[in-house]
């Protein structure tokens, strides 16, 4: 199964590029033996769009036009549920036990997903209620595929 983040903007170069580069090599070597592919991360363009409402639009059918039939598709949404990392690993289980393709995790940026991108999504899920810069909500949700993998490899790296 590949695991792919689309994520609105790009992460410029400096630490948080290393941090996230460092939780995909680990999600990769781990996940691969797991049955997991590639851990891929496509970056979507900002909307230079002066209306909020626009913007959105704009960054979600970018994304829409990337999500393949048959994918998974989990949308970051701060109205989402509150995944722990367990409940995290499961889910990619079943996933993987259902033998679907791929399971793709979408970013919006600043302003979100717009609803309609939203309501194809099978799962939303939020980092808790703060409001989170997108660039450190895609090293989190890297941190928790990575997390993910290591609970279901039964590495030590997750401890209860």
């Amino acid at each position: 199964m590949r695991v792919v983040i689309a994520a609105v903007g790009r992460l410029k170069q400096g630490p948080e590029r290393e941090l996230a580069a460092s939780y995909r090599k680990r999600a990769e070597a781990t996940g691969r033996a797991l049955g997991f592919r590639d851990i891929e991360i496509v970056e979507i363009r900002e909307s230079r769009a002066q209306d909020v409402e626009r913007r959105r639009i704009e960054e979600s059918i970018a994304i829409a036009t990337i999500l393949p039939e048959g994918a998974v598709v989990v949308g970051l949404d701060e109205r989402g549920e509150n995944l722990d990392s367990a409940a995290l690993a499961g889910l990619m289980r079943e996933w993987r036990a259902e033998d679907r393709m791929a399971a793709y995790f979408i970013v919006g940026g600043a302003d979100g997903l717009a609803p309609s991108l939203l309501e194809r999504a099978q799962v939303r899920m939020a980092f808790g209620r703060a409001t989170w810069p997108h660039q450190l909500v895609r090293i989190m949700l890297l941190e928790q595929i990575y997390r993910a993998a290591t609970i279901l490899a039964g590495h030590p790296y997750h401890r209860a």
